[in-house]
């Protein structure tokens, strides 16, 4: 069954392309990996898709809702992590939790279950009254999933969500990512540089180069497609997305990144 489909999705900042014409089409359960460079246009597909950002030209369905015309439906149909932290530290797990589960009308009797079984879901259960701001990096965003999942939307959005934590809080957040895949038959599309996240998650990959989506397939056979011997999902990234020496991205964008590593950190 098809979750997601854009046809020709294009976002145009002045003269600049960010998204070029972007058609995919994601079936329910499966996890989706967008990979590019910095600036290739990943995080822009992403806020169009979410209803952050409204595209200059085509159409994307979500849920069957389309993103321009019924964006509120939209919105209840997905969950989204962003790169920078969205968790307030100034309240504990349980209490981020509720104000989520308020926002979503999720009814009050069920609420209190609904919130055991998502920090139970990403194993916070211990650290549910502990202050946000005394979580670690990988803490933080195991929280931010379970916000995301509260209202058990059907496709969940995770714009680089390992960005910034070291291989323990990585790991626990792929392990997470797994349960909610195969658990809750929750379609994920998320970006990453990460070729071992992307390699460990995903079922299928696309890779980004300058607005456009140049190659979309599984990771096996992405790596077939550039022979040579055993060569890895970075190869494939190299040989697809690496013609410039100049892929860091804007000032903002690597600024963002390295604040957001900062925090997690």
């Amino acid at each position: 069954m098809t979750i997601l489909k854009s046809q020709a999705l294009t976002r145009r900042f002045g003269r600049t392309i960010a998204v070029d014409a972007m058609t995919i089409s994601l079936e329910r359960g499966e996890v989706f990996g967008l990979l590019g460079p910095n600036g290739a246009g990943k995080s822009t597909a992403i806020k169009m898709l979410v209803t952050l950002l409204p595209p200059t030209s085509g159409t994307a369905q979500i849920g069957g809702f389309d993103i321009v015309r019924n964006a509120g439906n939209v919105r209840r149909v997905i969950g989204y992590v962003p790169q920078m932290i969205s968790a307030d530290p100034s309240l504990t797990g349980y209490e981020n939790l509720l104000i989520i589960a308020k926002l979503y009308d999720i009814p009050r009797r069920e609420r209190t279950a609904r919130i055991s079984a998502a920090l139970a879901m990403v194993d916070l259960t211990d650290a549910a009254a502990k202050l946000v701001r005394q979580y670690s990096g990988g803490m933080i965003r195991r929280l931010e999933i379970a916000q995301s999942t509260l209202h058990r939307p059907p496709v969940l959005f995770l714009d680089e969500p390992t960005v910034g934590l070291d291989p323990i809080g990585r790991k626990a957040v792929w392990n997470h990512i797994e349960r909610l895949r195969a658990e809750l038959d929750v379609t994920i599309f998320l970006t990453t540089h990460n070729m071992e996240e992307a390699e460990s998650l995903c079922s299928r990959v696309a890779i980004m180069h300058r607005g456009k989506i140049v190659i979309d397939d599984s990771p096996e056979r992405l790596k077939a497609s550039i022979g040579g011997h055993q060569p890895t999902l970075g190869d494939v990234f190299v040989h697809y997305a690496g013609d410039t020496l100049d892929s860091g991205g804007t000032y903002r964008e690597t600024s963002r990144g390295r604040r957001a590593a900062r925090r997690l950190g």
